[in-house]
């Protein structure tokens, strides 16, 4: 009897322990669910850069790191890092001409689109052009298409993209830094070629719309060492300014690899413009987790993920949704942040560095929140030894793989292989080069600091393909990125785990991560820190 007894509480203890572990993965995707109900509420309304919905969004992150037993993380012992952001738009219709052989034609918004500026409320001048094939200087790469040409006080024309045979991170960055280099050589504008691409494709209108970007107290923007005039020709008026040129645009165009060489162009253009601006405000939300080992708490470890989205749309037809809700763009990214802050507090195990949770403003209209942070960091930026970003998880399907942006570059790749292995996740190549995600979320303004850092988003494996290639038709920065998606919660919580080890990994490690040697992004904002070998 005793023995019968004896084996019916083990079965018990077994049965319990089997319910437990399903159980404890439920209640995390619980939490995660919970979050993005709220953080994805038409009440919040998109969660808008500078918005109420916006402000609300942080309060509620802010009140979760309260409740998880982070340390406020911002100036003064706040929460909140305040963006200060500016809004520019035309005042007047702008008016751009073009002369050619001493004839002016003022040119219409549909040939030529001029970006608001963030700094100059009045523009009034005429200068030269000169063509300078793709405007990117790389010595590293043995680039200069400058070489030889004078573009002081000139606008510089130039071919879209990047050189061809360049690695496809390598090229995004490069062009989209090429208002710099424009700037550095001493050219007053930058002109951007419309050329190629579909059928009636012109992208010249939308250059004039608002733009937004912050600006501090100082005046200082994040636009600094930036050009001020930013222009954008269409495919008729592409073709027109090479009329007369050494070559036509057809042919610039069919060789446009690194032998390319530029030439000026006969004809001027003539710029009056006047810009309104509108000033706002919007937090980043900064939670602090001390670090236990006197001799690492000193550095940093960023975890982050962006909360604002796109907002409403500012017309809608009457029943349409106007709401850009952002669930997984980017609401499960912050709720899959704050599991992880609740998984390192409950572990009772605190990481040997400090821990820095970011939830950023300001990512969609051009990483701003991030931006502003490294400009104008709470702890010393060289004390950050490396930041994991969370951006756009895809929960709809059971992932068995992720893809590691910036996994290349730097030892951080091995401790994401790690982690994945940990728990029979694969660490996949990047399946979709031509969409430079890897320059296009948050993390970037701080590897342009340095700091080695790595994005993370759910695979192509067991159905990952076909489930991205849905939600990029249907709902990617559409109101239906909505709950009405049919999201696995349960995929959150397996995902939040997943960057919590990454981040526990790296805090913990006696050695701070590294760029590989030869690594471009290492080379250029890095130079002088120490290299591993890949």
């Amino acid at each position: 009897m005793r023995s019968i007894r004896r084996c019916a509480a083990i079965l018990l203890c077994l049965s319990l322990l089997a319910a437990t572990a399903p159980v404890a993965d439920q209640m995390a995707a619980d939490r995660i669910h919970g979050h993005v109900q709220f953080l994805a509420s038409d009440e919040l309304e998109g969660r808008d850069t500078g918005s109420r919905g916006h402000a609300i969004a942080a309060q509620y992150v802010a009140a979760q790191f309260t409740a998880h037993g982070l340390k406020p993380g911002g100036p003064g012992g706040n929460w909140f890092l305040a963006v200060p952001l500016r809004r520019a738009s035309h005042a007047i219709p702008q008016q751009v001409r073009l002369i050619v052989g001493g004839k002016s034609r003022l040119l219409d918004n549909v040939d030529v689109g001029l970006r608001p500026s963030l700094t100059e409320k009045r523009r009034s001048f005429d200068a030269g052009m000169v063509f300078v094939g793709h405007g990117i200087v790389a010595p590293r790469l043995g680039i200069d298409d400058y070489a030889g040409l004078d573009v002081k006080d000139k606008i510089v024309v130039v071919l879209r993209g990047a050189p061809a045979g360049l690695p496809a991170e390598v090229a995004a960055h490069l062009d989209l830094t090429k208002d710099q280099m424009a700037a550095a050589k001493g050219a007053i504008g930058i002109a951007e070629l419309t050329y190629g691409g579909p059928r009636g494709y012109n992208p010249a209108p939308g250059i004039s719309r608002p733009v937004l970007d912050w600006v501090d107290a100082s005046g200082a923007t994040g636009k600094a060492g930036s050009i001020g005039t930013v222009l954008m020709f269409s495919p008729t008026l592409s073709r027109q300014i090479f009329q007369g040129a050494p070559r036509s645009l057809d042919q610039v165009g069919s060789s446009a690899d690194r032998s390319i060489r530029g030439f000026p162009l006969p004809g001027r253009l003539s710029i009056d413009a006047t810009s309104a601006w509108q000033g706002l405000s919007s937090p980043e939300v900064i939670g602090f987790l001390p670090g236990s080992d006197p001799r690492l708490a000193h550095e940093y470890v960023v975890l982050m993920a962006h909360l604002d989205h796109l907002g409403m749309k500012p017309v809608a037809r009457p029943g349409e949704d106007a709401i850009y809700n952002g669930a997984l763009d980017n609401a499960a990214g912050v709720a899959t942040m704050i599991e992880a802050a609740r998984a390192f507090v409950t572990s009772g195990k605190p990481p040997r560095r400090s821990i820095l949770f970011i939830a950023n403003t300001g990512e969609e209209p051009g990483m701003l929140g991030a931006d502003f942070f490294v400009t104008h960091p709470t702890v010393p930026l060289r004390q950050v030894v490396a930041a994991v970003n969370l951006d756009m998880p895809l929960l709809t399907y059971d992932f068995t793989d992720v893809i590691a942006f910036g996994a290349d570059h730097s030892t951080i790749g091995r401790t994401v292989a790690e982690a994945g292995r940990e728990m029979n996740v694969a660490v996949s190549p990047d399946p979709m080069p031509q969409e430079r995600l890897f320059v296009r979320s948050d993390h970037y303004r701080l590897v342009q600091h340095g700091i080695p850092s790595v994005f993370l988003m759910t695979g192509y494996s067991n159905g990952g393909r076909a489930a991205w290639a849905r939600y990029l038709t249907f709902a990617f920065h559409q109101p239906g990125d909505d709950l009405t998606q049919p999201i696995r919660w349960t995929e959150g919580a397996r995902f939040a785990e997943l960057n919590y080890r990454i981040a526990r990994a790296l805090a913990n490690a006696d050695p701070r991560p590294l760029w590989y040697r030869g690594d471009y992004f290492g080379d250029s904002f890095a130079p002088a820190q120490p290299r591993a070998e890949r």
